[in-house]
Parts: structure tokens; C-alpha cells; sequence
């Protein structure tokens, strides 16, 4: 399995057991601290009323185990902590993507899937074929959408430890990851996990400007940039806007300052390379854009999730954190237009452009 993945085009492949880990008795905890924001998915029960994501014994009780794949998106194009352009804004690295990593990664997913199947269906060829005679083979694939948390099974199949920010970190690839997993009926061997690298290091802790890492490996969806600019639909919290920065769809800052990126291979995986100008967008491109337009532009991306209305949104406040007064016109236009939660953002993005910016006090993550 390990072998086709590679040649599926994945980095990374490990073998997780199914069992109710430490970390997943959290996740009810999580969730009654209204952690989870208005991503109401989350909180999807089964028919006892338990929550699907804290238990795969319960969601899928025929699965035996679980295998994880990894394959790298980063790109060869700079941070956004080493680009500071006030006239553009930023979208998230994983993003910029020719193709919906959904897609791209379910569709090397399902090659390792088949080969699965091909392999315990040939008996007397290979041990897992005495599995098939006795029992049907069960398999189901999930990019982002399954009933689990999937960092939680990567680290117990070794692909990689959940660090401080709540991401998987690879010592050999950073965590510029996307993960894709296939539950199986099988019984197969489970590898080792991985183990905790980031020792005393609270880097990511400390850059977030919205203290959305309440404390290590803990976030309050509610203060994260990427949930505030793609999950969060209407208006988004004035006290949350000026930490947004000029961010207009997820944000990458506790990733781009966790020194196990700093090495962190680009990828010449085709799918994976930006669209023509999603890198460091201009943001009066995307606050005025229309309705034809942000169809076209983004159609199969993941930027679509966010809808148009969300973009522009973001992007009007993103204005009202450049201080620069060259966007008082377009934001003007704007604060009269007929989406209630884009003029009301434009609003405070003028009044943030006319009033004197007060001195910052030091970003611990300076001194």
C-alpha cells in the first residue's frame, strides 16, 4: 500500500489502528466550548446522539484500520510574514491550486483504494486474499469529509506529529501537507506515531494576531483568521478585524513561522501551482469584482467556499487595514452598495482610513 501511494504521487503513507485515542476524548470538550464557531458539520451526531468525528467505532464499526496519505502543496513562492504589498491581499497557500485539492487528492486516493481491492481479490496470490474468502472488504475514502479527525489517525500512522498550531508537522517536510485517509475493514499492521518535535518552541503561539491558539494544540475557531475570512458568513466581529491584517481567504502565519518550514520542499506537482493572480491579489480586483467573474476565476477552487459575497467582504476590510487612503474611493463605492454586510465593512474600513493609526505595542514574537 506504502509503495502505491508513492507512486499514486503521495510523499507520505502509514497504517493507523482504529481505537478511541487520547486526543479524540477532547473533542467533545472542544465542541461544548463552542470552539467549533458556526461550522454546524462539526458537531454532527450519530443516532445515540454521540458526536461522529470523536469515535470511528461508533460511525464506522466495521472499519479495522486506517490508512493515511500525505502529499506536499507548498510552493516556491514567498511567506506571507516575508511580503507586506498594502495594495494586495493574501490567500492561503493551499489555495492558490490550479485544481480543488479535494479532487486532486482523491483522485490518487482512490489508485491506492483499487490496488487494496486488487490485492484481496486475487486469492492464493498474497496473505490478504485468505481475508476476502471469509470476509467482503470494506473501504470508503475521505478528503476533508469524513467522520474524523484526521490529524489524529496521521500521527498514530507516523506520517507526522500534531504540532502547537494543530497542524501535522513532517521533520522532513514541514507541514505544507493535505491529507487524505481510506478506512478499511482489514486488520493491517499499524506503524509507530510520530513523535512530538516542537519541544519549547511557541512561535506560532505567539504570531497569531488574533490569539486564536488559545494554548498549545488548542484553537478557538472563533479567533481564526482562515475561519473569520471562509467559514464565518455575515458579519465578521469589529474587535476581530484589525487582526485580519490584509488576509482575504485563510491565513498561513503559524505555519510561515514554524522553523520545521523553513527547509520545507516546494512541490512541482501541477495541480498545486498558483492561478495567475492569486498570488498577492489586488484587492480592488477582488472587492469589485463581479458576480461572471468570480464564477470563472475560480471555478474547482476551494476559494469558492467562501462565496463571492465572503471575498469581497474580506477584501473591504483588508483595505481598511492598508492605511493607505488611495482605497477611499473604491470603499466609498462600496459603503452604498446593495450587500448590506459589504457596505457596512466598507464603512469601517473608511473610518479606519480617516482615523490616525495609534502606535502597536511589541509583537512578543519580536522580542
Amino acid at each position: 500500500m506504502k509503495q502505491t501511494a508513492r507512486e499514486a504521487g503521495f510523499e507520505l503513507a502509514g497504517i493507523a489502528p482504529i481505537r478511541d485515542f487520547a486526543e479524540l476524548k477532547h473533542y467533545p470538550e472542544w465542541i461544548a466550548a463552542g470552539h467549533a464557531g458556526e461550522m454546524k458539520y462539526m458537531e454532527s451526531r450519530d443516532e445515540a446522539g454521540q458526536l461522529k468525528r470523536a469515535s470511528l467505532r461508533s460511525t464506522a464499526p466495521w472499519a479495522r484500520s486506517v490508512i493515511v496519505c500525505a502529499i506536499n502543496y507548498n510552493t516556491a513562492h514567498p511567506y506571507s510574514t516575508q511580503v507586506n504589498d498594502p495594495e494586495c491581499g493574501w490567500i492561503s497557500r493551499y489555495a492558490w491550486s490550479r485544481e480543488d485539492y479535494h479532487k486532486a487528492v482523491m483522485r490518487r486516493l482512490r489508485v491506492v483504494e483499487n490496488s487494496l481491492r486488487d490485492a484481496v481479490g486475487e486469492p492464493g496470490q498474497n496473505a490478504l486474499a485468505t481475508v476476502a474468502e471469509t470476509t467482503p472488504l470494506q473501504t470508503r475514502c475521505y478528503v476533508d469529509t469524513g467522520p474524523l479527525v484526521e490529524r489524529v489517525y496521521a500521527k498514530y500512522a507516523g506520517v507526522g506529529w500534531i504540532g502547537k498550531n494543530t497542524c501535522i508537522l513532517n521533520q522532513r517536510l514541514g507541514s505544507w501537507l493535505f491529507l487524505g485517509v481510506i478506512l478499511t475493514s482489514l486488520e493491517l499492521d499499524p506503524d509507530l506515531p510520530a513523535p512530538d518535535r516542537c519541544g519549547s518552541c511557541t512561535r506560532c503561539i505567539d504570531a497569531c494576531p488574533t490569539d486564536a491558539l488559545i494554548a498549545p494544540y488548542q484553537l478557538d475557531s472563533n479567533k481564526c483568521i482562515s475561519y473569520l475570512t471562509i467559514e464565518k458568513r455575515g458579519a465578521i466581529p469589529e474587535e476581530m478585524r484589525e487582526g485580519m491584517g490584509r488576509h482575504v481567504f485563510g491565513c498561513d502565519i503559524c505555519q510561515d513561522v514554524c522553523p520545521w518550514n523553513r527547509k520545507a520542499p516546494a512541490t512541482s506537482t501541477a495541480e498545486f501551482q498558483p492561478r495567475e493572480g492569486l498570488v498577492n491579489p489586488a484587492l480592488e480586483w477582488l472587492a469589485e469584482m463581479s458576480a461572471e467573474e468570480f464564477r470563472e476565476k475560480f471555478r474547482g477552487s476551494p476559494i469558492r467556499r467562501t462565496k463571492r459575497t465572503g471575498l469581497r467582504r474580506n477584501a473591504a476590510i483588508a483595505m481598511g487595514n492598508s492605511s493607505d487612503p488611495r482605497f477611499i474611493p473604491v470603499l466609498e463605492k462600496l459603503a452604498t452598495d446593495d450587500d448590506p454586510v459589504l457596505a457596512e465593512s466598507a464603512r469601517w474600513s473608511l473610518e479606519q482610513l480617516s482615523t490616525p493609526a495609534a502606535p502597536k505595542p511589541e509583537s512578543s514574537a519580536r522580542k
